[in-house]
């Protein structure tokens, strides 16, 4: 029996209809601001090899990824991030480009999550990848493409920042194990404080402690910076925190009001961040729709060591806001053709009406009484019967 014949797998879903086009909608205003600020379009293949993403540095587990083999018997898997095969891509293909590249990329990845998480295993994805460039200048171009895209389909959305140096440097002067020093991050990123103080409970109590302790309750304004240095005294997080500062101030010209905060407590899963992280936020979905920041280190494995920085947005939650707002599809006339010898007729008549800007839609139903049904069903409300 064929049970599975008329389902999905679980974590995907068909689009239909005004969900399309919301989809699109969303993609084309977004890719409109890449564009605009001179990033160029890539495709990577849905398939790459597991050695791409097995290190741990690339924040993927194994579990998450779906696994198949190909002809050679090598393990490839399904697309489960874009960052990495553009770093791929970057260190071959554009080996001899002119550096700094910008690219961006409109595609689809695949995380086998949990079942019963309500995240989706299938995520639409756009974002940017800005390589070969470091410091202010190159962070800064980042966060304000991330800003304008946010911009671009949403009037209540809200941008986040932080520095990943500042829960990387408190980690290394922790006095703990890496599977702990994991389950920290994890908690401090989904901000489960109860879990959090536990599991700092059974540490040795110390400055750096308490310093993670407070890293969730480090979010808001300007005033943060201050709190920050009270407690935290890592040379290494406080040189993450000036640098933070600079470009928060840079940021304020924007005159972005609340839709821009701090939080010292904002972690990446990813392990490949070095510098800069962000995450961005739209009115009425509690999850970030869109995150990136600095990963200079997923060049460390190649030949050309450099400097990245780029952000993806999840087109799937976005485009569940913009739907109700996207334009109706349905058409404003339907051409009816009301014998065999009228058909070329009207299918030209469409063409006209549709050149003149008139949503028009050839009737291929040969009765008139059905092709009246379905206008009205369908809520069409002229028919040209030709």
């Amino acid at each position: 029996m064929n049970y599975n014949l008329k389902i999905t797998p679980e974590g995907t879903k068909d689009y239909l209809f005004k969900e399309c086009t919301a989809v699109n909608y969303v993609s084309k205003k977004i890719e409109k601001v890449f564009i605009n600020h001179q990033f160029h379009q890539v495709i990577t293949p849905g398939l790459e090899f597991y050695d791409l993403f097995s290190s741990e540095s690339s924040g993927i587990s194994q579990e998450s990824m779906f696994k198949t083999s190909d002809n050679s018997n090598r393990i490839v898997v399904v697309r489960p991030d874009s960052t990495l095969p553009i770093s791929r891509m970057v260190s071959t293909r554009l080996q001899n480009e002119v550096f700094p590249v910008r690219l961006f990329y409109n595609q689809p990845v695949y995380r086998n999550n949990p079942g019963l998480t309500g995240r989706p295993n299938e995520i639409l994805q756009l974002g940017v990848e800005l390589i070969g460039s470091v410091g202010k200048r190159a962070d800064i171009e980042v966060v304000t493409t991330a800003v304008e895209s946010l911009a671009a389909v949403s009037d209540d959305f809200r941008l986040e920042i932080g520095h990943s140096m500042v829960f990387n440097a408190l980690s290394d002067e922790l006095d703990a194990t890496q599977s702990q020093k994991e389950l920290i991050k994890t908690y401090i990123e989904n901000k489960n404080i109860s879990a959090l103080n536990d599991c700092l409970d059974k540490l040795e109590q110390n400055q750096t402690v308490s310093a993670i302790r407070k890293l969730p309750s480090l979010f808001g304004g300007e005033e943060v910076f201050s709190k920050a240095e009270e407690f935290i005294k890592s040379p290494k997080a406080l040189e993450a925190i000036d640098y933070l500062k600079l470009l928060y101030q840079m940021l304020l010209t924007l005159n972005l009001g609340d839709k821009l905060s701090l939080d010292l407590g904002l972690v990446q899963r990813n392990e490949y961040y070095s510098g800069i992280v962000f995450s961005g936020y739209i009115l009425g979905y509690g999850d970030a729709v869109l995150s990136g920041g600095r990963y200079d280190k997923i060049f460390d494995n190649t030949d050309m060591p450099m400097g990245a920085a780029g952000f993806a947005i999840n087109i799937n939650h976005i485009a569940e806001k913009a739907r109700y707002k996207s334009r109706s599809n349905i058409p404003e006339v339907l051409v009816f053709a009301k014998s065999d010898d009228s058909i070329m007729q009207a299918v030209e008549y469409t063409y006209k009406l549709v050149k003149e800007g008139i949503k028009a839609q050839f009737s291929d139903l040969s009765d008139e009484k059905e092709a009246r049904e379905f206008a009205k069903k369908l809520g069409i409300k002229k028919i040209e019967v030709i």
